[in-house]
């Protein structure tokens, strides 16, 4: 988790620019059950302005941000777009 928030986030960040719009990360502490493991470890809500400007941002930077995931973690990551309504 430091790694991924002092190395990783930023790095994230730094690449994509004026194209987020905020950026938050939650930790996963368990599942609904006491003691059960959470479905995710981490959790990264960045917002952009549209999936077009995700899709800008991302696209150029692509490669280098998806080789930094193994610097992180031994998992694959699951990317879900989504569109906040509140």
């Amino acid at each position: 988790m430091d790694y991924y928030l002092n190395n990783h986030i930023p790095m994230v960040q730094q690449k994509l620019g004026a194209a987020i719009k905020s950026a938050r990360v939650t930790r996963g502490l368990s599942g609904m059950a006491p003691g059960s493991p959470p479905a995710y470890l981490a959790l990264a809500h960045i917002l952009f302005e549209s999936v077009e400007a995700l899709q800008e941002a991302f696209g150029p930077h692509a490669e280098a941000i998806m080789a930094h995931v193994p610097n992180y973690t031994n998992t694959e990551p699951v990317i879900q777009l989504s569109e906040v309504k509140l």
